[in-house]
């Protein structure tokens, strides 16, 4: 009798947390955490096996096996690096997917060309630390580079490493549009908001949406293009536009837009908050000299550098190859100096 008590108890239990409104979310953050107690463990095990071997070329000198050491230390550090990373990200939202917005700045059509660079290397980087991305939205220049671009980066702690980037970049190069091959400066942002759940608690009132659809204008296939289901979305009390034309219908552009506008409108909150509190800001209002939080050099040397660490690096095509880990870092650890 005792027994099937605690089998009706234990069942009552299973029911009731499946008809939790956040039974979903509850068991996405127990997947994280048992992945990233997986990670330790194997860096644990590599560590030992390191001792292990390390113990052999004490007693014995053997150039294959001191090769091997070597290798898969320099390959630990790096992986301990990595995870060290993410003891950093322990803001309530660092485990969110984000949703990325570049828009050009002061500078014509070299600043269009800048935000499609940077469009480009964030693909990149997220390629390379095997985060998954979606274009949600694409607007071509109609000389050069982009109007703008909205870019879904899903993966674990995508917002918490990306908040790092928020903000203006600037970059000085010799300027290929120009025919006197003339020093240029041009300026892009990035906006990064971390993607939220329906009920996250952002109040959305219809009333508050003015909504266009238009016919969409980028790759997507015959479908997408033969229709108006692009659409776009204006968020009149605060001004923030939002759009989406890479879905097939306009149904499934409007909610993905929808999305878009809901991550936008948490991350003005957030930023507001910390604006109050005095903490690190959000994005800069000015897209412009003065406002950029990294500055990308070409000409007459080569250099990036980011102005709130100081870290900087000689290799810009690496760095706008996506090698952006090591910027991330620093920022990570001067935010956690200077909380």
């Amino acid at each position: 009798m005792e027994k099937d008590t605690e089998v009706l108890q234990a069942q009552t239990v299973k029911e009731d947390f499946w008809s939790r409104d956040d039974a979903q979310e509850v068991l996405r953050k127990l997947a994280r955490l048992q992945e990233r107690a997986q990670q330790w463990s194997e860096v644990s095990a590599e560590l030992e096996e390191l001792i292990l071997l390390s113990d052999l070329l004490g007693e014995t000198s053997d150039a294959d096996l001191e090769g091997e050491f070597y290798r898969r230390s320099a390959a630990l550090k790096k992986t301990m690096e990595k995870r060290q990373l993410t003891l950093l990200l322990n803001d309530e939202y660092d485990e969110n997917d984000a949703i990325l917005t570049i828009h050009p700045g002061a500078g014509g059509m070299d600043s269009a060309d800048w935000a499609d660079m940077l469009h480009r290397m964030y693909l990149r980087w997220a390629e390379i630390e095997g985060f998954q991305t979606t274009i949600l939205d694409l607007s071509p220049d109609i000389e050069a580079g982009i109007k703008s671009a909205t870019v879904l980066v899903k993966g674990a702690f995508a917002y918490g490493y990306l908040k790092a980037e928020r903000g203006v970049h600037r970059l000085v190069r010799i300027s290929p549009f120009d025919a006197a091959k003339r020093r240029h400066t041009s300026f892009a942002s990035l906006g990064v908001a971390p993607e939220m759940p329906e009920d996250a608690g952002v109040e959305i009132r219809s009333e508050d949406l003015k909504m266009d659809t238009f016919r969409a204008s980028g790759a997507g296939g015959q479908y997408v293009n033969m229709t108006d289901s692009a659409v776009r979305i204006t968020h009149i009390p605060s001004g923030i536009i939002v759009s989406c034309q890479v879905e097939r219908s306009q149904h499934m552009n409007r909610a993905t837009a929808m999305r878009i506008l809901r991550a936008r409108l948490f991350e003005r909150t957030l930023r507001e908050r910390q604006e109050k509190l005095e903490a690190l800001g959000g994005e800069k209002k000015e897209i412009g000299w003065g406002s950029q939080i990294r500055s990308y050099v070409l000409h007459p040397y080569t250099l990036v550098k980011d102005h709130r660490t100081n870290y900087e690096v000689g290799n810009v095509q690496a760095v706008l190859g996506g090698e952006l880990q090591d910027f991330i870092m620093a920022y990570l650890r001067w935010k956690k100096k200077n909380q």
